[in-house]
């Protein structure tokens, strides 16, 4: 499956979910299917546990000079 068609069907999930379920229903679904976003790559291996705790690289007076 295409991600265009991905996209396609997940925005009708929330144009469904807003329109029957009104704003609180929309933010619930959208938070759903990040969540389910981050476990399937995460599941699938193209995210690793340790990208979320790692400090950013460098610091900020480097930047400065």
């Amino acid at each position: 499956m295409s991600m265009a068609v991905i996209g396609l069907v997940a925005g009708m999930a929330l144009g469904f979910a807003g329109y029957f379920g009104g704003f609180g229903a929309f933010v619930l679904v959208a938070a759903l299917g990040a969540v389910g976003f981050v476990a399937g790559r995460f599941l699938e291996g193209d995210l690793a546990a340790g990208e979320f705790f790692r400090p950013r690289t460098g610091d900020r007076d480097d930047r400065r000079r």
